[in-house]
Formats: structure tokens, C-alpha cells, sequence
């Protein structure tokens, strides 16, 4: 029964934290860890907060190499008039999209360039997933 209010609690706290996400990474992370602790314990707390975190974006420890490898590829950055933030929506045109190198662990994104600043977007929706600082 434990199991059922956690997970309850669980699909809550996701559909809540989304919109007021910062860092796919860091909100990936956290979501992994409670889903983990529900499964699994502390254990499984850890084990969910570093999968979370990789599949909610670019990882921490992997987001300096990536803005490293951005900047090496010279792409032109696009200039956006409103806030640049997480869930902003970029037009379908205008704005380049590019494949998110394996290495990095993030297939699902893609990224570009926006008021010079490197941004995950989702390649659906054109909806900022993260943006890497």
C-alpha cells in the first residue's frame, strides 16, 4: 500500500515540478531519486537520481566539455526577443537545430544557439528543455 500513495505522490510531484523546472539535469535528477526511493530505498534513490539526471538532459559533470564543444562549432546564434528561459517556445523557422553529440548522453534533444547562449530544445514542440549556463 506504501507503494501505491508513494508512487501517487510521485506522478504528483512530476506533473507539479515540470513547469517550474530550472535544469532538465536537475530535475531529472530529483524525479530519478524519488522514483528510486520508491522502488528501491536509499539504494535506489541514488540509482534513480543519476539515470534522471542523464535523461533529463545534459548532465553537470558533462555540461563544461559540452559548452566547450558548442562554442568550437561556430554556430551562429539566434536572436530572440523575449525571456530565454526553461518552456519557452522558439519558432519553427529562422532557428537551426542541431544533433546533440552521443557522447553526451542526450538523444531525445536537440540544441542551438539563442542570444548567445546554448539551449536544449525539444525537436517537437521547439520548447526550451534547458538551458546550459
Amino acid at each position: 500500500m506504501k507503494k501505491v500513495v508513494l508512487g501517487s505522490l510521485l506522478i504528483a510531484l512530476v506533473s507539479s515540478t515540470g513547469a517550474f523546472a530550472q535544469s532538465g539535469a536537475a530535475t531529472g535528477a530529483a524525479t530519478g531519486a524519488i522514483g528510486g526511493a520508491v522502488v528501491g530505498g536509499p539504494a535506489g534513490a541514488a540509482v534513480g537520481a543519476t539515470v534522471g539526471a542523464v535523461a533529463g538532459g545534459i548532465a553537470d559533470d558533462s555540461r563544461p566539455r559540452f559548452r566547450t564543444y558548442v562554442s568550437g562549432q561556430r554556430h551562429p546564434s539566434y536572436r530572440y526577443e523575449r525571456e530565454l528561459r526553461v518552456g519557452a517556445d522558439l519558432p519553427s523557422s529562422g532557428v537551426t537545430y542541431y544533433e546533440v553529440p552521443r557522447e553526451y548522453g542526450v538523444t531525445k534533444y536537440r540544441y542551438t544557439v539563442v542570444n548567445d547562449r546554448t539551449v536544449l530544445v525539444d525537436p517537437g514542440t521547439h520548447r526550451i528543455i534547458e538551458v546550459i549556463d
